[in-house]
């Protein structure tokens, strides 16, 4: 039988709670137990992939393509484990298929209310992941705070899968914020003691309460909070503010939250193996060799807009034992003219996604930068795309020879994938038309080293290119050209014009 925590957030929300969730699953794991994770938003948008970055930070896709909370990226990294579009629900989502039914039909005409109709399809996403997943437990974290009107079913829903489940399979933790008061230097427990009566008013007494801070909850601290939110003392836990969100899971464990949850689950006594986590952690307080990276973005005013980026750059800083210094440059502050200024101090740049052509001359001169300088370059997303497959570094390698870039802009028809390969000195570019696929009379231009051929119509062009002594064959479907090998030192060959 899954057994379920289910993890709020109280006081003020960017508390921490998707690491102090991810932190919870790791300490489970380390125990051998298989953990899976869901995140419940209660906000309308159907899914985050068209928020602004500024609103909700990262987009993080999972495995299966969906585009996620940011928060799933925190599971993944801590527990090791492979999420899908399962683990992330949003009040969007479920409102759609609400409405869906209704418009079918399926609720026979009945009044569709709140309770039960949207609560009921809130516990079914959190009982099918577990019946998917087969995990020993399902942590599950509610986005926002405790009284937040948009939030009220998801605690309603958490609620009643106590009553499915069992009390004896469900843990609820509170995760509340106590401030600091500098006139008095005392941290304060009446928010706290609000936000617990807020969620007992909605049915659900926490079973533990972590307490975050900038400084360690002192023993009298957690015996008030004990006494007026009828929670155990040693369920009272402190989380100071810690110099890496690497080290939670440790302190978690120190502070007996891992036995707290096993004795109260009834899960197997197990010990804990931390043991490859500190050395982690361990290697992250040492002194290391410095290595400068630019991260060239359009939205570096909010960091969490590159999270993923960033840890990925932490995790290769601690494997190849360096430290990354990341230098955050707009991608709209440089231009050709600065470029050097801007970039001549790093040893490797990044480029990162983004929406719209805001920054892309940037973006093109940040390429331009690297391909002259021989600085190691990495385009994600926007970095190599832009708009339906335009790349800042196809567009500065058609700059850079004469004559490309004026039938570059000649496009009528959107390409739906542009890809550049750069091997040694070769440039392999492939470009996939779908509209070219039933428009096979169109004529087309092509250009080798920046001279244009003599305008063709497809049937010719597919068979010159079999004639000539390609490494792979032309594929007639969306006709995909690809360039040769022989064609050493140049731009192999580019589709650049439908017409």
């Amino acid at each position: 039988m899954t057994k379920f925590i289910f993890v709020t957030g109280g006081v003020v929300s960017s508390l921490g709670k998707g690491i102090a969730v991810a932190s919870i699953g790791r300490m489970l794991k380390s125990r051998g137990l298989t953990v899976s994770v869901l995140k419940l938003d209660p906000y309308l948008n159907v899914d985050p992939g068209t928020m602004s970055p500024y609103q909700h930070g990262e987009v993080f896709v999972t495995i299966d393509g969906s585009e996620t909370d940011l928060d799933l990226g925190h599971y993944e990294r801590f527990i090791d484990v492979e999420l899908t579009e399962l683990s992330n629900v949003t009040a969007g989502q479920i409102y759609s298929e609400v409405i869906s039914n209704e418009r079918a039909g399926h609720y026979l005409g009945g009044t569709i209310q709140t309770v039960p109709h949207v609560t009921n399809l809130i516990k079914d996403r959190v009982l099918l992941l577990a019946e998917k997943s087969k995990a020993d437990v399902v942590v599950v974290e509610v986005g926002g705070t405790v009284g937040d009107i948009e939030g009220q079913p998801f605690i309603e829903a958490i609620r009643q899968v106590r009553n499915i489940v069992g009390s004896e399979d469900t843990y609820y933790i509170h995760v509340t914020l106590l401030p600091y008061l500098g006139a008095t230097g005392e941290l304060k427990t009446k928010p706290t003691q609000h936000s617990v009566h807020t969620l007992r008013g909605m049915g659900i007494q926490p079973n533990a309460i972590l307490c975050r801070a900038d400084q360690t909850v002192n023993e009298s601290e957690r015996q008030k909070i004990s006494l007026y939110c009828d929670v155990p003392a040693d369920a009272v836990i402190s989380l100071p503010t810690l110099s890496s969100v690497y080290e939670v899971p440790i302190h978690l464990e120190a502070e007996g939250l891992g036995d707290i949850l096993i004795s109260e689950l009834d899960l197997p006594k197990t010990r804990p193996d931390l043991d490859s986590w500190r050395t982690i952690v361990k290697v992250d307080e040492e002194e290391r060799d410095e290595v400068d990276i630019a991260l060239v973005g359009k939205y570096i005013e909010l960091q969490d807009s590159y999270l993923s980026v960033v840890e990925a750059l932490h995790h290769a800083g601690l494997h190849n034992e360096r430290k990354i210094n990341i230098k955050w440059i707009p991608a709209e502050d440089l231009e050709a003219a600065t470029a050097d200024q801007l970039l001549g101090s790093v040893q490797g740049i990044i480029v990162p996604g983004g929406f719209g052509k805001r920054g892309l001359e940037g973006m093109i001169a940040t390429a331009s930068y690297a391909r002259s300088n021989g600085v190691p370059y990495l385009g994600l997303c926007l970095g190599m795309r832009i708009e339906n497959s335009w790349q800042p570094i196809l567009f500065e390698i058609g700059r850079a020879r004469q004559g490309v870039e004026t039938h570059l802009m000649r496009l009528k028809y959107r390409p739906v994938s542009i890809i550049v390969f750069l091997r040694q000195r070769v440039v392999l570019v492939v470009v996939t038309f779908a509209a070219v696929q039933r428009q096979s009379k169109k004529s087309l231009s092509c250009v080798f080293d920046g001279f244009v051929k003599p305008r063709r119509s497809v049937k010719q062009i597919i068979i010159a290119r079999q004639k000539s002594s390609c490494s792979q064959p032309i594929s007639i479907d969306r006709i995909q050209l690809i360039g040769g090998q022989h064609f050493q030192d140049h731009l192999v060959v580019t589709l650049v014009s439908i017409e």
